[in-house]
């Protein structure tokens, strides 16, 4: 079973970066692979691609007409590649060689039409004390209790996620009104895909503990103000997502139930036992967070026209 994983990147300053993504994707302990390389509408990231990578026999390269968002590349690399499988690892991402090794076994073993695994921190920086780990999903890594190991989830995260590659273009590939596209950062750009797959073919993605991709914190990934201003755009993002998919399983409903009814509790009964600051500031950014998704899908609730804004 042949596997093409797909890159995406879009600027130069990124490409230290996402060099290290590339060739973490060609140390891959399996065979065959490929890997295709979209580039979002940059000349000067292009052809540095070329040099540093054209003369691999096993790698793609392409560049957009021009910037059209990571939604639209992804699916320009599934569409471009010649695997049976295709995965995708984000541009900051670096994944343990066994990576692609682990998500083929399942596909390999079952009718699995999505495979996605754990999504680790590796923070540039130290770990701002303040940083629950509930809200790890706010930078693009795998919170507490997730999931188990094997159980069907609508989605991973985007590090690590991948697809049997005719199904995913059979529903489309990626929603162009999702995702990052320069300036303009709505999230959830993979829970649409999986909200189709399992309309379309009654399954989600299975979820692989240890196919391991580590994602790349860099220092303001850290800043409180920064992450605050993401929960915010979350929200807003949730309240888009509802409008485009109104049927769709409410997935953050059962977040929100679980953060108040287990972890909270479990934080306070922590602290009571054991008292620390660190431990009062990770409560207090969990109710700033909570507020913060809270105000965002509010204000989304409140714009006009949002959906036509969402796809502008």
């Amino acid at each position: 079973m042949k596997v093409s994983v797909v890159v995406c990147t879009y600027t130069m300053d990124r490409y230290d970066v996402f060099t290290e993504a590339v060739e973490s994707a060609l140390a891959q302990t399996y065979d065959p692979i490929e890997v295709v390389l979209v580039i979002d509408g940059n000349t000067e990231v292009y052809e540095r691609a070329v040099v540093d990578f054209g003369d691999r026999e096993n790698v793609v390269i392409s560049n957009n007409d021009k910037n059209r968002g990571i939604s639209h590349s992804r699916t320009r690399g599934a569409e471009l590649a010649s695997g049976e499988v295709v995965a995708f690892i984000d541009d900051d991402g670096v994944a343990e060689t066994a990576w692609i090794e682990n998500l083929i076994q399942v596909y390999e073993e079952s009718n699995a039409i999505a495979v996605g695994g754990d999504v680790r921190p590796n923070w540039q920086c130290e770990r701002p004390d303040f940083f629950p780990e509930e809200f790890y999903w706010l930078v693009g890594c795998v919170e507490p209790e997730f999931a188990e190991d094997g159980e069907e989830v609508r989605n991973t995260y985007g590090s690590n996620i991948s697809y049997q590659r005719e199904a995913l273009l059979d529903v489309g590939g990626y929603d162009p009104s999702t995702g990052r596209k320069g300036d303009k950062h709505l999230q959830a750009h993979e829970a649409p895909v999986g909200i189709r797959l399992h309309e379309k073919f009654g399954q989600g993605m299975v979820y692989v503990e240890d196919a391991v991709v580590y994602h790349t914190l860099f220092e303001y990934r850290g800043e409180f103000r920064w992450l605050v201003s993401r929960s915010f755009w979350q929200g807003y993002s949730k309240r888009v997502m509802d409008l485009l998919y109104p049927e769709a399983p409410d997935a953050k409903g059962n977040y929100l139930k679980w953060l108040v009814v287990d972890r909270v509790p479990r934080r306070l009964e922590g602290l009571i036992r054991s008292p620390s600051i660190t431990a009062v500031k990770q409560l207090g950014a969990i109710g700033v967070f909570t507020a913060a998704v809270g105000l965002g899908y509010l204000y989304a609730i409140a714009t006009p026209n949002l959906v036509e804004k969402a796809n502008s």
